[in-house]
């Protein structure tokens, strides 16, 4: 190594320690516990302190020397329960024999703690017996010592200890006071941390429910709305009415307090809760494995199941709490004396985004944005940046444990959490200032940098809506993004293909994006040099695939303009990919880190700058990030559709047998539309000449047809039963991808019938009372009539009486007066009204479910009953038809009788 054999001038006295960590494989571990080995350079002679403390601190120490002075005090005074072991070079010059004897006489040495490297012992054999008494102190040794006990040692040796400042013992001190009180994970979250749990998801439902309206049914819009609207009111009142528990109280005074104070106290909980997850976490991990050697555990095995996910406890947690306590607080009165002393907590996270730490942006238990607080903390980060506000946004998406946190850590040097089990769900956001230097060609003062949780997730992967949350994060964070580094284990970029499709047709489906991301995939763990021009034809098939399904989503949303999926987002699959090698240089956790993989993400770095730097549009500023993002998450909560399925394709296939299905409904109610028709005919026309039927009683006629319309039923389920079995075999139009909704399709097939059957049943009921009632009507009307003639034949009979030749106005105010007597004593049934709206509604939003998020959002905005009050009018397109409409204004040519005053046709219009 070059300038190896220099001389020391400023590493004397420098400890340096190291650490080995098994990794529990017997044939490649050396040590078979976690080792820790101090290094002390120099002459131990001139480090006396040095020398005591890591005879203290230690369980064996091992001296290393070439001359060894028999009248060394320094050896033979000390009192420590290390294990002292003497390691000589016979082969040296200055080695005596003598020397040896002496010291370890005094030191009362066995053999077994001398090791000599002599000239017949090779260095692999030396080391190897090195190995030997090592392991035999571990087994042996019960001197262990945890590191923070090192530092009472080394305060009676008069060594400083960098934790005894004043601020990082203050930080610890309230620290140690939060964590201390945690004994049992998931009653201390529902105790101490009670408004971002249940309660915060059941305003996240309620929310996403306000928005997509999947539960409506028929039933009134508004009054639907305001019904959720009261629930979440009610949520809010309740989060309200929870006070501030003592550990948030403490977590907020110590977030408060200045700069330096703070990042000590961060960085104390981070490692109080990491010791507490770990030790947690791997408690039930090993209850789940004793468990599941007994099949008879299946309850026990649920339990824990339970408790896994919900077991982790971190920093965000108590960010998630405070997020929540300040968007309760907003929910009460601007003058409340509560809402005014948490006005500054956006203020503080804004600070902590300054000083590096990640904001949470989505919260991955719950699957939703705090738009309040997250809107108000970047208002803070403006007012304090301003008017060096342009940032540029930088997102990683991936299947989980594909190494996304590292990349970006390596990358940026930013320290987001790195773990191989799923603790955390999400996406965070941390702000990266850009050096003078780069800001000239980024053009941008800040970089924000926006890490994702893995997709397709193993333990969300059980869940009904698994698809939904993970299409939902990745086009809310590709949207947000000017650049999306795609991370791929491997060459194989199938697990993400389905992912990107959903994104681009959520795309295509909103009023309008406003920008076009840009795409890098990044394949880690690729050694191979020559894997770019290898894996040329993957990424050429790749491309094909994704334009496959962007032609199929533009013509399901009728954008054919967009043929290809560069239109939607930008890739070039030349220089668009990037093979990165794998991180460790062999097996972990000793192996070492890869230069390569260094150097590999430092030149993907430079192509992202490159790339940010020609960009053509400049970069946004924090205000308008955060008006996009609003907007941009109001328009995926919209999406009710697409979410739901693995990609386009499904999607498309799913349309079809949609469109096919509705064809054989409709077949199946005009069928029965018309035999109801006609067995209402026949019921009307009961006991009349008119009568075809050979039945004169009508509740035996009712009988006889409802035993013929439920056979009619049957074979008409059958039928269609056997179009929906001839339909899954066929072999094109994708069917195949549809075949998990099968079964659906058959229950929609019998539920229409027991629906239709229902239907007839109450219309045959409903057309024997219109004929009763009929009857009914006419007797009503021979007695009415009859009372009608009685009281003028008295009139006439007592005008008679009176022998008075009488006026005929005196005969019409005694009629008049007659009539309004007799029919006030009649009886008439009252007609109830009926609420055309709500119905139109419902068939409007049963209409525009598939039309995307900005037509759901449109008829969400629309009150029909504001609607239809001003004349349609028809609004000409291009020069000839707009001439011809002017032309129209004077002289009556025909085309243009446009005046349709329908509540229905400025909706759909717009929509």
């Amino acid at each position: 190594m070059e300038c190896g054999d220099t001389p020391r001038r400023i590493s004397n006295g420098l400890t340096e320690i190291t650490w080995y960590l098994p990794s529990g494989k017997k044939n490649i571990d050396i040590f078979s516990e976690p080792l820790a080995v101090a290094n002390l350079r120099g002459d131990i002679a001139s480090f006396e302190t040095q020398f005591s403390f890591l005879c203290q601190t230690s369980a064996a120490v091992f001296v290393f020397f070439d001359n060894l002075d028999p009248e060394c005090k320094l050896l033979t005074n000390l009192h420590h329960k290390a294990q002292m072991f003497l390691v000589g070079n016979q082969q040296s010059k200055c080695f005596s024999m003598d020397a040896l004897k002496t010291v370890a006489t005094k030191l009362g040495l066995r053999k077994d703690n001398i090791i000599i490297k002599t000239k017949q012992k090779n260095y692999a054999d030396f080391v190897k017996g090195l190995w030997k008494k090592v392991n035999d102190v571990i087994e042996n040794t019960k001197e262990k010592m945890c590191i923070e006990k090192m530092a009472d040692i080394a305060h009676e040796l008069g060594i400083l200890v960098d934790e005894d400042c004043p601020d990082c013992q203050t930080a610890k001190e309230n620290a140690d006071a939060i964590t201390s009180k945690i004994q049992n994970t998931l009653e201390y979250k529902a105790t101490q941390l009670p408004l971002h749990g249940e309660i915060w998801k059941e305003l996240t439902i309620l929310e996403k429910e306000g928005f997509r309206l999947k539960n409506l049914g028929s039933e009134d819009i508004e009054i639907y709305k305001a019904g959720l609207q009261k629930k979440k009111e009610k949520l809010r009142k309740k989060q309200s009415s929870e006070n501030m528990s003592d550990s948030m109280t403490c977590f907020i005074s110590a977030i408060s307090s200045p700069g330096i104070e703070r990042r000590y106290f961060l960085k104390w909980m981070r490692m109080n809760l990491d010791n507490l997850s770990r030790e947690k976490l791997s408690g039930l991990r090993k209850q789940y494995k004793e468990k599941c050697k007994d099949a008879e555990n299946k309850e026990a095995i649920k339990v824990i199941d339970i408790e896994l996910p919900n077991s982790s406890l971190g920093i965000e947690h108590f960010f998630r709490e405070m997020g929540q306590i300040y968007e309760a607080s907003v929910s009460l009165p601007e003058q409340d004396l509560s809402r005014k002393q948490l006005q500054h907590l956006p203020e503080i996270c804004a600070g902590l985004l300054l000083d590096g730490f990640p904001l949470e942006l989505v919260d991955g238990d719950a699957s939703n944005i705090p738009l309040t607080w997250v809107s108000d903390v970047l208002s803070q980060l403006n007012e304090l940046v301003s008017p060096k506000n342009k940032i540029l946004v930088v997102t990683v998406l991936g299947v989980q444990g594909t190494g996304k946190s590292t990349l970006l850590n390596t990358m940026f040097g930013v320290q987001f959490a790195v773990s191989s089990g799923r603790c955390t769900r999400g996406a965070f956001m941390l702000l990266i200032r850009i050096n003078e230097d780069v800001k000239k060609d980024l053009d941008c003062d800040f970089m924000v940098i926006i890490d994702t949780e893995g997709l397709k997730s193993a333990e969300l992967a059980q869940l009904d809506d698994s698809h939904e949350h993970d299409n939902e994060l990745a086009t809310l964070v590709v949207g947000l993004s000017d650049i999306t580094i795609i991370n791929i284990a491997m060459e194989n970029s199938t697990q993400m293909k389905d992912i990107l499709q959903i994104v681009v047709h959520a795309f295509l489906r909103m009023k309008e994006v406003g920008k076009k991301p840009k795409c890098q995939f990044v394949h880690q763990n690729v050694s191979d040099v020559s894997a770019n021009e290898n894996t040329q034809r993957e990424r050429k098939l790749l491309l094909d695939q994704l334009n496959e399904m962007t032609q199929t989503a533009a013509k399901m949303e009728k954008k054919e303009k967009n043929k290809c999926f560069t239109d939607v987002m930008e890739y070039n699959p030349e220089t668009g990919n990037w093979y990165i090698p794998g991180l460790w240089n062999g097996n972990p956790p000793m192996a070492p880190v890869n230069a390569g993989y260094s150097e590999a993400v430092y030149q993907f770095k430079k192509n992202i700058t490159q790339i940010l730097g020609n960009c053509e549009s400049s970069a946004n500023d924090i205000l308008k990030f955060k008006e996009w993002m609003s907007s941009l998450w109001r328009a995926v909560k919209h999406e009710n559709f697409i979410f739901s399925f693995r990609n386009s394709l499904v999607a498309d296939a799913y349309m079809k047998l949609c469109t096919e299905f509705n064809k054989w409904e409709w077949d199946f109610k005009e069928s029965i539309y018309k035999w109801i028709t006609n067995a209402e005919t026949t019921i009307s026309n009961l006991g009349t000449p008119a009568s075809k039927s050979k039945i004169v009683d009508l509740k035996e006629l009712i009988l006889s047809l409802k035993s013929k319309v439920s056979t009619k039923l049957m074979e008409l389920e059958k039928e269609l039963l056997e179009k929906l079995k001839n339909y899954f075999k066929q072999k094109d139009g994708h069917v195949h991808l549809v075949e998990r909704y099968k079964e659906d399709f058959a229950n929609s097939a019998r539920s229409l019938r027991r629906d239709m059957e229902n239907s007839v049943y109450s219309q045959l009921t409903a057309a024997a009372e219109i004929k009763q009632g009929q009857t009914e009507v006419q007797k009503i009307k021979e007695n009415h009539t009859k009372e009608i003639e009685r009281a003028v034949c008295a009139l006439m009979d007592e005008c008679r009486k009176k022998n008075i030749q009488m006026r005929d106005e005196e005969l019409n105010q005694e009629f008049d007066k007659m009539w309004k007597e007799t029919v006030k004593k009649l009886s008439f049934s009252k007609q109830e009204p009926k609420d055309v709206f709500t119905s139109v509604s419902l068939y409007l939003r049963t209409n525009l479910t598939h039309k995307g998020s900005h037509a759901c959002e449109l008829l969400s905005k629309t009150n029909l009953q504001d609607c239809g009050k001003t004349p349609f009018k028809y609004k000409a397109k291009g020069k000839l038809e707009r001439a011809k409409k002017k032309v129209s204004n004077w002289l009556p040519i025909q085309g243009y009788p446009f005046k349709i005053p329908q509540s229905r046709v400025k909706t759909e219009d717009r929509c």
